[in-house]
Parts: C-alpha cells; structure tokens; sequence
C-alpha cells in the first residue's frame, strides 16, 4: 500500500476524532450551562430546609422585578413590607404566590410545582440547543431525540403549570 493512501487515512481518522471531540465538548458546555443557569434559582426552591417561606401578595410591578407584601408561612419566618421578585411571564400584578427568601436580602423566588419548572427552563432550553449538536456534530440520532423531547417536554409542563 503506497505511504500517501496510509497517510490520508490517518490524517482522515484524525479529523473525524477531532470533530467527535470537539462537539462532544460544544454539546457538555451547553448542558452545563443550563444546568449552571437552572441551578442559581432551583437551589432555592428545591432546598427549602431552614429557608424562610411565605407567601407574597404582588401590588405593583416595574420594569424588571414585581414588589408586593410578605407573609410568612415557615416557623422563624418574619413579615415583611416590600419584597421583591422576578418579573416574569408567571408573576401578575394582583395575584399571590408562594415563594422562598433568598438569604440576606428582600428577594424571593416562586416555590411549589410551578416555581421548580420555572427554575429549570434554561435546562430546557439547553437540552433543545444540544440535541442539534449532538444530531448533526456527532451523529447520535437516538440520543439527540431523546434529549429533545426531555427539553420539550420540560418547557411544555412548564407553560402548563405556571
């Protein structure tokens, strides 16, 4: 066999590990991201052990976050005047939520079923973006439907709860 065919098939074996690799580390760095993005909400409503939790009456909101009145539900917990949280789709003016502080301040987030969808929506969307890398840099058709779905899924009982 001539060293030229021996070569071009090294240097072929090379590129596709190259792109295999390459990709598999486009695709992780999505999933960590959403994950990273997700988990500075979930912590606080999924790990609600020796937070405080209430409820939250929202009476106006800005441009950015919605402010109203705090109650509180958990032992230790303390009312409060004005508290502050995300504005979002699933917080209107009028309505009462159940939410958890955030430590050392006056924010809080939505808790319950629709506060733990909601927090994981950005590893929704990761899921979704990662699928078409994993698709159509790797190859791995299964896994990329799989991963899909899981994102689709996720976003849908979202908009359904919240």
């Amino acid at each position: 066999m001539p060293s030229a065919v021996v070569s071009s098939q090294g240097a072929s074996v090379a590129l596709r590990f190259g792109r295999l690799v390459a990709m598999g580390v486009v695709a992780a760095l999505i999933l960590i991201a959403g994950v990273w993005a997700s988990w500075s909400t979930a912590q606080y409503v999924m790990l609600t052990k020796g937070r405080e939790s209430g409820t939250v009456k929202v009476t106006g909101c800005g441009d950015a976050t919605c402010s109203g009145p705090y109650t509180p539900i958990s032992a230790g917990s303390q009312a409060r005047d004005r508290v502050v949280i995300e504005k979002t789709a699933a917080v209107r003016d009028g309505q009462t939520y159940t939410v958890v502080m955030k430590p050392g301040g006056r924010e809080v987030v939505r808790s319950g079923p629709g506060g733990v969808l909601y927090s994981w929506v950005p590893l929704g969307g990761a899921l979704l973006l990662g699928s078409v890398v994993v698709a159509g840099g790797l190859g791995r058709m299964r896994a990329a439907w799989v991963m899909a779905g899981s994102g689709l899924a996720l976003i849908t009982a979202t908009f359904v709860v919240v």
